[in-house]
Order: C-alpha cells, then sequence, then structure tokens
C-alpha cells in the first residue's frame, strides 16, 4: 500500500515512468533530489534471442507499470496524489514499449488532476546527471552512448536547448557491444561482460579500426560515429582464427574492441567541445558504464581543461529518475504541460526536447 506523507516544499515533487525499450522505470524526484528509483527489467527475457523483442517488452511493461509504482512510491513515502506533475518518455524508443508507458502516464495525470510532460529519452540521459552532481553547466556538450544511440549535442538548456552535433550513421555503440559479444558467446547484453573480460587483456593485442577518423572521413563526419565496420572486423578476425583451428583469446579480442570504441568516442566528443568552445562534458546512456570509457575521458580532458561528468552507472542506463529528473526541471522553469493526447514518437528527434 502507499503511505501518505505529503513533503512540503517548493521544489516539484514529480514522478518519472520509462518504458522506451526494455526496462519499465518509475522514478520519483524533488527538485534535484532522487526519492525512489524502481526498475523492473525484462532482460532475461530477451537474453535467448541475443536482443530485446518489442512484444516481449512491450507485454513486459503492461505487467511490470502498477507494480514498479508502488514500489518507488512506497519507497520515496508518498501518495500519487502528492507529486506536481507527470512525467513520461514519449520518444524515441521502440513504439509498443513507448505507448505502455505513455498510456499509464496519461492515466495518472488525468486521475489525479496533475499536469503531464512528455518528454525526449536522450534528453532525460542529460537530465538525470544532476541528480548526482547539481545543475548543469549551460553550455555543456552531452555525449550519449547507448545500444540505439551514439549522439553528440550541444546543451544550453536542458528543458529547450538540445543542438545536435553528431550521431551514429550506422550501429550505435551499444548495439556493437552486443553483437560483438555474440560473437564472442558472452551472454546478453553485452557491454558489462565485455567490460569485465577486457580487464584481464590487452588493449593493444589487436589493431581493429577507428571508424570515421580518418582525414577524408572527418571532412564529412567530423563528429558522427560508425562502429559498423569494427564490428565487421572483429567478426572477420574471430572466423579467421576459428577456421585455423586457434583458440580464440576473448579477453584481448574484447580489450582491443573496447579500446577501439572509446578511443572514437572519447576523441570526437573532446574535439567536439573544444570546437565548441565547451569547458564541461557530460556522458550519459548505457555505454556511459564502461569503465574503460570513464577512465579515458577523464584522462585526456583534464590536459585539455575539460571537466568530465558522469552519472553513476545505476543511472546511466535507462531509469525513471532520469525522466523524473527532466520532468523537475520542466516544472521548475514554468515549461508548458503536454497535451492529453500526447503521442508516443518511436523516432522523435532529440530536438523536440518536450512534445
Amino acid at each position: 500500500m502507499w503511505r501518505d506523507r505529503n513533503l512540503m516544499t517548493d521544489e516539484p515533487l514529480v514522478l518519472g515512468i520509462e518504458t522506451s525499450c526494455d526496462e519499465t522505470g518509475v522514478g520519483i524526484v524533488r527538485g534535484h533530489t532522487l526519492l525512489a528509483d524502481a526498475v523492473a527489467s525484462s532482460v532475461d527475457e530477451h537474453a535467448r534471442f541475443g536482443g530485446v523483442v518489442p512484444e516481449v517488452a512491450s507485454r513486459a511493461h503492461l505487467e511490470a507499470m502498477v507494480p514498479t509504482i508502488e514500489r518507488a512510491c512506497e519507497t520515496a513515502g508518498i501518495t500519487p496524489y502528492d507529486v506536481d506533475a507527470i512525467a513520461v518518455t514519449s520518444g524515441p524508443g521502440l513504439a509498443g514499449a513507448l505507448l505502455v508507458g505513455v498510456a499509464a502516464a496519461k492515466a495518472l495525470a488525468i486521475g489525479l488532476g496533475k499536469p503531464l510532460y512528455g518528454v525526449n529519452h536522450l534528453a532525460s540521459h542529460v537530465a538525470v546527471d544532476q541528480l548526482e552532481h547539481g545543475p548543469l553547466p549551460e553550455p555543456v556538450l552531452a555525449m550519449l552512448v547507448s545500444g540505439g544511440h551514439s549522439s553528440l549535442l550541444r546543451v544550453e538548456d536542458v528543458t529547450t536547448g538540445v543542438t545536435p552535433l553528431g550521431a551514429t550513421i550506422d550501429d550505435a555503440a551499444g548495439e556493437a557491444f552486443d553483437k560483438v559479444a555474440r560473437l564472442l558467446s558472452l551472454p546478453f547484453p553485452g557491454g558489462p561482460h565485455i567490460d569485465r573480460e577486457a580487464r584481464s587483456g590487452s588493449s593493444v593485442a589487436i589493431d581493429f579500426p577507428r571508424g570515421l577518423t580518418s582525414r577524408k572521413d572527418l571532412e564529412r563526419h567530423r563528429f558522427d560515429f560508425s562502429f559498423s565496420g569494427l564490428k565487421t572486423a572483429v567478426a572477420r578476425w574471430v572466423e579467421a582464427r576459428e577456421r585455423s583451428g586457434e583458440p580464440v583469446p576473448v579477453a584481448n579480442v574484447a580489450a582491443s574492441f573496447q579500446e577501439a570504441v572509446c578511443d572514437v568516442l572519447v576523441r570526437k566528443a573532446l574535439d567536439a567541445a573544444t570546437d565548441q568552445g565547451i569547458e564541461d562534458l557530460l556522458i550519459g546512456g548505457g555505454v556511459a558504464a564502461n569503465s574503460r570509457l570513464r577512465a579515458m575521458a577523464e584522462s585526456r580532458a583534464e590536459p585539455l581543461g575539460i571537466r568530465v561528468r558522469v552519472p553513476r552507472p545505476g543511472l546511466c542506463t535507462d531509469n525513471g529518475a532520469m525522466v523524473a529528473a527532466l520532468g523537475a526541471e520542466m516544472v521548475a522553469r514554468g515549461r508548458t504541460p503536454s497535451a492529453l493526447d500526447l503521442p508516443a514518437d518511436s523516432s522523435q528527434p532529440v530536438t523536440s526536447v518536450l512534445v
């Protein structure tokens, strides 16, 4: 049961719902303070398929929604009537999964008589850092890296001013991690397992390619990413070893692959920050939990006078706290709420922060 405890303060109390992929997240935030972050993951249901199955994810969201909301409210010590607003990821993401979250948020907003904010998934990954490190610098250069996105963004105001500088033109970084993990017979999702294997391997054992870093590529795709060629190079290297009957050195392959991905991500992010005259780099998204990416970014940024902000790993992956954080910022800055006919947009552009 929900406990009834009304916390009186000037800071907005916001409940956020995230269902863009395979995790049902419900977060409760007061201002920049995280009160609850409840997550129900369906990753185990997708593992046997080697990737997320949209229909399975949607059904899992339906089953988990009410229990996850109840758990978040109990953890925060509030009732749903206490909140000032409801925020929900309206896109981008899997269409069916998004629809479950948007429908639930609309029902809560109507039933409770609270304003509704449909917010962008990518902008939420930026806003969540405020829960750990306080207000965002303005501007800040955000690099978002996940299973579906690899983006560089100039953020003037996370509630309105997100300008894309670059993005992936094929496989996202997290997608490449999953595909390479499958080649190495590692479990899904691949990121954490490659990170773990890489710690006992050599990052210079194999010279894998760095996509879109040649002089010719930089003329057209200076701040864009491509990991498809890297994934193919790893596949060919592994297949050649298997054909020759030699064992595949999993730790070395993982470390060398991870080094190539992180090298490109950090190189382009710092180049963009320097080009834009921005002194703060924020890294978000599931791949931001990677230990090598964090270490490399910090070591390379320091000589350039660039400060690096990365949320703790639990806030990097998809969660309701990030949606609530952006919603709280919307309320605090007096942004107009969304209409109750708010759509779920699977291809919502990052420039559309509030729908």
